[in-house]
């Protein structure tokens, strides 16, 4: 034994103060995580296969027959058809979707675009230029909207009844605007605050101006959180029925009232709403799968510290 090594002699791993002979104790918070992360996961798949389901529905459902889709049970096998599509877009003598889903993308288009345009001023001075009283503010924007939508109905509609504004699209823009407002500037205004105050000191030194500052140096930055907000407005204005059913009639008729035309008290019309509500739909779901990687990076943005 004198001439073995010192390296072929066993070192034991207990630890300090440990009783000799006692095994020494296993960590078990990798095992845990792996099982928190499996569970997280599955609960995960779970939630999107819950919202997901009724999309998935729907879609079945518009590619049935009127008979088979007001089945009950419903029959999940029944022969697929056009017919829901073909009477949508009026093969079968219905007035053409197309006037209405113009008028809904220019409403919701303009509208949008007037809303980035006033909330990145307003969200600048409450956040990288700071006025006073800033919080007050931002409550002021977050009041407006406590008021319930059907109490200002009626004044709106006296209002554009005495200004010809009836039925014209144009005053859907300006309502979708202001709806719209306060959520843009309140969104705005916590991604303009993680916008480094030197790189816009930078651009004053060189004689920037502000239309400069806020185009060519904020917009770049805050780019996620203004798809962000850009989409949830246009998402807003996209969906808005209330309004639109009101004090629109036939010439500046939004999708959603003309979606609203295919339910009667009479007849079967499952399998049109279904395929109609599809078309309709997909608008807004190709403009989420466009800025989807903008729209994560926006949503998240601020909020880690």
């Amino acid at each position: 034994m004198s001439g073995a090594r010192t390296s072929d002699i066993p070192v034991s791993r207990t630890r300090p103060g440990a009783r000799p002979g006692t095994r020494p104790e296993v960590s078990r918070t990798r095992p845990r995580t792996r099982t928190r992360g499996a569970g997280l996961t599955l609960a995960a798949w779970l939630a999107g296969l819950l919202f997901f389901l009724p999309i998935a529905w729907m879609a079945l459902t518009s590619f049935h027959s009127e008979q088979d889709a007001a089945t009950n049970p419903p029959s999940v096998a029944a022969s697929l058809t056009l017919d829901g599509y073909r009477e949508f877009f009026g093969a079968g003598g219905g007035a053409s979707p197309w006037p209405s889903l113009i008028n809904s993308f220019v409403a919701s288009t303009a509208s949008t675009l007037l809303v980035l345009l006033l909330a990145l001023p307003a969200a600048y001075a409450l956040s990288i230029r700071p006025v006073k009283k800033w919080t007050d503010v931002l409550f002021f924007f977050l009041s407006t909207k406590m008021l319930p939508v059907v109490a200002g109905l009626l004044p709106i509609y006296l209002f554009a009844k005495n200004t010809d504004f009836l039925d014209n699209v144009w005053l859907l823009v300006i309502l979708y605007t202001s709806m719209n407002l306060p959520i843009a500037v309140w969104m705005m205004q916590s991604f303009l605050s993680e916008v480094p105050v030197a790189i816009i000191e930078a651009a004053q030194i060189d004689g920037a101006r502000l239309p400069t500052i806020l185009t060519r140096v904020v917009a770049p930055i805050a780019l996620p959180g203004i798809a962000a907000t850009s989409l949830i407005c246009f998402i807003f204005s996209w969906n808005e029925l209330l309004f639109a059913r009101v004090l629109t009639g036939v010439v500046a008729q939004t999708a959603p009232v003309f979606l609203t035309g295919f339910i009667t008290s009479q007849g079967l019309f499952l399998a049109k709403v279904c395929a109609a509500s599809l078309i309709i739909s997909l608008p807004v779901l190709a403009a989420g799968f466009a800025a989807q990687d903008k729209l994560v990076q926006g949503l998240s943005l601020g909020a880690v510290k």
